[in-house]
């Protein structure tokens, strides 16, 4: 799939907190359960908004997004001592083999999904390493977020990660969104 990206136009809109009313930072926090030493990614990163919750807590916390521009916002904003920014696509990854203890993704999926993104995070995350992935629905209204029939629905995506290697914990389908928590195989 993979459709648009952000509007860096609009960076300033991805630092507003009424985000939380779809994932709030306690919940992404209890989701990715951050710790010290580990090594995680932030899948579309963008401004930094989500990663900021995990950063303190992790030994390296990569900020991967395809926008440069988005690390330039970052940058300005203030990174974190543990956040080390990555330009790249989902789907090619500079990241070593099992290099990641885990890696999150928060409304940006539907973005890079497809194209061999979910086997390269297979690649790049550890045995028994977390996925953990927020996104728009595709059984949503269309509230917020992108055109609905540019999004996932919770069943697609946990085939979509079952067939890549991973193993789905956790699925739960919400109003606007879907959640899933896998580990790597």
């Amino acid at each position: 799939m993979g459709h648009h990206t952000f509007d860096i136009e609009k960076a300033e809109n991805l630092e507003d907190e009424g985000r939380y009313r779809y994932l709030s930072a306690e919940e992404f926090r209890s989701l990715v359960r951050p710790a010290s030493g580990e090594t995680l990614a932030d899948l579309g990163s963008g401004t930094g908004f989500y990663t900021d919750l995990i950063a303190p807590d992790v030994e390296t916390l990569y900020a991967v997004d395809v926008q440069a521009k988005m690390h330039e916002y970052y940058r300005e904003k203030g990174l974190p001592g543990s956040v080390e920014p990555v330009t790249a696509d989902v789907s090619d990854l500079p990241f070593s083999d099992d290099e990641l203890d885990g890696a999150a993704s928060t409304m940006t999926y539907h973005e890079f999904v497809g194209d061999g993104a979910l086997a390269e995070l297979a690649r790049v995350i550890r045995p028994g390493g977390r996925l953990v992935v927020v996104d728009w629905s595709g059984r949503g209204d269309g509230e917020s977020g992108p055109p609905v029939d540019e999004r996932e629905d919770l069943a697609a995506a946990a085939d979509a990660l079952g067939e890549a290697g991973f193993r789905v914990v956790r699925g739960e389908e919400r109003d606007e969104t879907f959640l899933v928590v896998a580990l790597r195989s």
